[in-house]
């Protein structure tokens, strides 16, 4: 991919979520005042998102979902409100989405290949979004079906933006998680610009923050890949990822694409709580619908999220209600935050009702509690800063105590610890945003502890899918919470004790400078980077075959089907439909059989593209079963299986580098 072309898509990528942005920031402004060019970020997304996803939905193409936002840039424009002061005064917006932005960007850009964990599905659901935008998304994977046995959402977001800029999907698969980290980021520093007067970017570095397995791995003299690695399994047989192991990890998975709207709504449910008493009623509405917006993607998005923020959501609905039923007279000042949670339903209602997720089986009790160590070694940070926070309670009160001893004596020493401080915060008489934010963060890791969701992962890991999509959102809050917690405190300290402010500000530029540099700096290429945004460039060096193959298919239109061999997950096979998004027959059947059960029958669709391929008397019977119409012989299908094709009975429409390419005749 030339180096024109990787700046061209990214400057048209850019340009279209600014141009979103500034689209829906008139509509804000009144709401949400000079925060106003940082909610329009996220929220111009996930409105773009429900926009798209509803005209697949009826049929409709999805650049008709840019219509609203055309219109209201042009009355903006028409309006003139778009003044040289206001565009200066939104430029620290534009820098707070730009500056990670960039970080990840040249992430992807030394490590761009799409091979390794999760990111052949990754990419596969973008290219089969791509490719043919309807709802529920084809699976690329089971021929015949559709996504809606998995959260997509997601996807469709980077897919549906992809569409609608002609970036194509192997680039926008490495623009997906710059674009998720700049997003995040100017929700976590409007949220420092809410509650802290000075070092606002602080709940900013809570994307960057490691947890203390880090420094224990690199103090015993791991190598860096495995630091990276171990920090994540550091409680035994779980999953424990955080938001700068997810970025650097490069999989723009479900959990982690989520992770911008998590930050969105952390925000939303702040500005609720600091701001509800001087709103006004249309401001209290446009808040509740956007925080139902918020919370009615994340189902699609990363379905775990909302067993967090829809309880999230009623306990600060709850404190508004106690903050300002005596504080006000307007009795129905509330009332807007009862509509957020139907809303959020009503709004995803066609999402709801074709879901076919196996889900899960119940909840179980928790057998084997995480060792403390390694519990600490995880969550140490957040809880020597809470325990700091709440020190003079715990001196006043000391039998508060007591509360966390349950737990102890059942065996459950490390939910004891985070017993503590949810205590002590919990007992206070005015709980403020970042004190609710640090209770719920503590609370979802003692819960964890004890109770965990049952699915289909083994007795060994049991609960490894719940720690894994309950620890993030466990971060994020506990993170927003401990790094306002320090900010206020260092605002607290005397100005004689820190630095003057033209240090300070020095030291910013510093940390952007570091920022941009460490991605070339350190060695983060994990053996297949390529120098490049394109993430199927290295097929040319490693698979040449593939390479031109794959190319001319993603050039097909129309409602195709391929059959291509199946080795089992996390191989390079399923490669072709992961590629093109192109549907096979059967692909990373474990990933199948986990989302669709016994009732799919994965063990016979693996056998009879087996049989399609030996037995060339029974070839085109079984590609019509499956309504398969192009049939892919590569090196990979070689290996697999002893190929057999009946070449009379097939047209052959492509044939280069030791790869053919079959397609069965009407």
């Amino acid at each position: 991919m030339a180096i024109e072309t990787a700046i061209a898509s990214v400057l048209v990528w850019l340009a279209a979520i600014k141009a979103l942005q500034l689209a829906l920031q008139p509509a804000l402004l009144h709401t949400f005042g000079r925060l106003s060019g940082a909610v329009s970020y996220p929220a111009s997304i996930l409105l773009f998102t429900a926009a798209s996803w509803y005209c697949g939905l009826i049929g409709l193409p999805l650049r008709l979902a840019l219509l609203p936002f055309a219109g209201l840039l042009g009355y903006a424009v028409y309006t003139r409100f778009y003044t040289a002061e206001r565009l200066r005064s939104g430029a620290v917006w534009d820098l707070a989405f730009l500056l990670p932005f960039l970080f990840m960007l040249e992430v992807r850009y030394i490590n761009p290949t799409i091979t390794y964990a999760e990111k052949f599905m990754d990419h596969a659901f973008i290219a089969s979004i791509m490719r043919c935008p309807v709802v529920p998304p084809l699976d690329p994977w089971f021929a015949g079906g559709g996504l809606n046995v998995y959260y997509y959402l997601g996807h469709w977001t980077m897919g549906s933006l992809g569409v609608v800029t002609g970036v194509a999907s192997p680039v926008v698969f490495n623009l997906a998680l710059p674009t998720v980290l700049g997003l995040a980021a100017v929700s976590l520093y409007a949220l420092g610009c809410l509650l802290l007067k000075r070092r606002r970017w602080l709940p900013v570095a809570g994307l960057f923050l490691i947890n203390p397995s880090v420094l224990y791995l690199i103090l015993r003299g791991n190598g860096w890949f495995d630091v990276l690695w171990g920090s994540t399994r550091t409680i035994e047989n779980t999953i424990h990822e955080y938001p700068l192991f997810s970025m650097l990890w490069g999989d723009p998975h479900s959990h982690v694409i989520s992770i911008f709207n998590q930050a969105f709504f952390i925000f939303l449910l702040a500005f609720a709580l600091v701001r509800w008493g001087s709103l006004s009623g249309r401001d209290r509405w446009i808040v509740s619908g956007l925080a139902a917006l918020s919370l009615g993607s994340m189902p699609g998005m990363n379905t775990w999220d909302v067993l967090v923020y829809a309880p999230a959501a009623v306990v600060f609905g709850l404190l508004i209600w106690r903050t300002h039923w005596q504080s006000t007279t307007d009795r129905a000042a509330w009332t807007p935050l009862l509509a957020v949670p139907p809303l959020s339903v009503a709004l995803f209602l066609p999402y709801y009702l074709q879901l076919q997720s196996q889900g899960i089986e119940g909840i179980g009790i928790v057998h084997t509690s995480s060792n403390p160590a390694e519990f600490l070694l995880v969550h140490g940070f957040f809880l020597a800063v809470l325990l700091g926070y709440t020190a003079r309670d715990i001196v006043r009160r000391p039998l508060l105590l007591l509360a966390a001893l349950p737990f102890a004596l059942l065996g459950y020493v490390a939910a004891a610890l985070a017993a503590v401080p949810l205590v002590y915060l919990a007992a206070r008489r005015r709980i403020t945003a970042p004190g609710m934010f640090a209770i719920l963060g503590c609370a979802i890791i003692i819960l964890t502890e004890v109770l965990y969701l049952k699915d289909n992962m083994g007795e060994v890991y049991f609960r490894m899918n719940t720690v894994f999509k309950f620890y993030l959102p466990a971060w994020l809050l506990l993170g927003s919470a401990t790094l306002v917690l320090i900010g206020r405190w260092l605002e607290a300290v005397r100005e004689g004790c820190l630095l003057p402010e033209r240090y300070g500000r020095a030291l910013q530029v510093v940390a952007v400078a570091a920022l941009l540099v460490t991605p070339f700096a350190l060695n983060i290429d994990f053996g297949y980077g390529s120098r490049t945004l394109d993430g199927l460039a290295y097929l040319e060096d490693q698979h040449p075959g593939d390479a031109a193959a794959v190319a001319f298919l993603r050039e097909l239109d129309g409602p195709e089907r391929i059959v291509e061999a199946e080795g089992g997950d996390y191989t390079y096979y399923s490669r072709v439909s992961s590629f093109t998004g192109i549907p096979a027959i059967i692909g990373m059947p474990f990933h199948e059989h986990m989302w669709r059960g016994g009732d799919a029958r994965v063990g016979e669709r693996s056998a009879d593209v087996r049989t399609i391929y030996e037995d060339s008397s029974r070839t085109a019977e079984l590609m019509r079963k499956y309504g398969a119409t192009l049939l892919y012989v590569g090196d990979a299908e070689r290996e697999r299986y002893r190929v057999q094709i009946p070449a009379d009975a097939f047209e052959l429409v492509y044939d280069d580098l030791g790869v053919q390419i079959y397609r069965l005749p009407a």
